[in-house]
């Protein structure tokens, strides 16, 4: 452990976390890795400076996003992603 004071960097620095388990095909992990930074880059400037970690914690309903890139993926994802960037900008 390190026990040096923790400095926190002057920007954003985006880290993302898209498990196997959650997101089989390698597809449908890059696209959703692709909305995680696109809204991060929209919301960026609501959110302090600092390191920011998004992780896709529970599957998709494979019923119902048939396809690993579908536009509805690809939407909804990205609405889920605003609405828990806009919660912790709220915070901060």
């Amino acid at each position: 452990m390190d026990d040096r004071t923790a400095v926190v960097p002057e920007g954003r620095w985006l880290g993302l976390v898209v498990p196997k388990r959650h997101a089989k095909r390698a597809v449908t992990r890059n696209l959703l890795k692709r909305q995680m930074r696109a809204v991060m880059v929209a919301q960026a400037e609501a959110l302090p400076p600092g390191l920011w970690v998004l992780r896709l914690k529970a599957p998709f309903d494979r019923k119902r996003f048939c396809s690993p890139a579908s536009q509805p993926l690809r939407d909804d994802a990205r609405e889920e992603l605003a609405l828990l960037l806009q919660r912790a900008a709220a915070r901060a």
